[in-house]
């Protein structure tokens, strides 16, 4: 088993307040110079994704710094990638054309050495989506991303949550996880109360977030997305992976300070996306 990592503690709120800067959090310093990359560099993110979750997706990664790019077709989509710096794979609200655009898109980008992230979104019991989830797993993304339900069914340990929710938590989707790394040779993020990041030779939780992030449609998606623009940057998947989860929990929190329900934590996550990190705010 791979040596751990020391773990990401949960916030004291009472004892330590949070603040957006870099330097304040000791979480968000261990991924400070990630953030701060993808901020100077901006990368271009090639998003095939969900239909429902495209506006957040778009919004989010423009507010954490990032480019966001989004066609699915098998006539475009393998063509546009090629001027992208990443690409994100979400299976969310497969469409037909997402079916037959995402296989060739995927060769595009490995033929190029471009990153690529995958989210198996609601894999399980769909017949198209679940299969086509475990054949990319030979195109060795970077990351994959997944509730602890999809990280199981990826490997058929499982039938998947219900939609795209999780019937199971991530610390027992580890060996599962374990798999995903040994096939793809990269990092593998589960998302649960207590995240799971880990790869090869380390494995990391992050105790961070709030319950809102999952009362908005499509912040899973944008974490993917998020991953991504992270795997530009970072110096290999589970440096990705850690810093996307760090951002977006830290961000989840900030917005859920601020937020009076799910409509104005939304508004809010964008400006936390923006704003955390940044010395004095953004």
């Amino acid at each position: 088993m791979a040596a751990p990592v020391p773990g990401i503690v949960t916030r004291d709120a009472a004892q330590t307040p949070l603040g957006p800067d870099l330097g304040h959090d000791p979480d968000l310093a261990a991924v400070a110079h990630v953030i701060s990359a993808v901020r100077e560099r901006a990368p271009l993110v090639h998003c095939i994704t969900a239909t429902v979750s495209m506006g957040i997706v778009a919004d989010g990664l423009l507010a954490a710094g990032a480019r966001p790019m989004m066609t699915e077709t098998e006539a475009e989509a393998p063509v546009v990638t090629t001027v992208a710096d990443a690409l994100a794979v979400n299976l969310g609200t497969l469409s037909t054309d997402a079916m037959d655009g995402i296989p060739a898109t995927v060769a595009a980008a490995v033929r190029d050495g471009r990153p690529w992230v995958l989210d198996p979104t609601a894999i399980g019991l769909a017949p198209v989506r679940t299969p086509l989830a475990r054949r990319l797993l030979d195109s060795r993304p970077v990351v994959v991303r997944g509730n602890a339900s999809e990280v199981l069914a990826l490997v058929g340990s499982g039938t998947g949550g219900r939609g795209a929710d999780s019937l199971s938590a991530p610390a027992g989707a580890d060996e599962a996880a374990r798999e995903v790394v040994r096939r793809t040779g990269g990092a593998v993020a589960v998302s649960g109360a207590t995240d799971l990041v880990l790869d090869a030779g380390r494995s990391t939780l992050v105790a961070r977030g709030t319950s809102q992030l999952t009362r908005v449609t499509g912040t899973g998606c944008l974490l993917g997305a998020l991953t991504a623009a992270c795997s530009v940057v970072a110096e290999d998947g589970f440096e990705a992976a850690l810093a996307a989860t760090v951002w977006m929990n830290v961000a989840g929190e900030l917005a859920a300070e601020r937020a009076a329900g799910p409509g104005s934590f939304r508004m809010h996550l964008l400006d936390a996306l923006d704003g955390v990190g940044a010395e004095g705010g953004r």
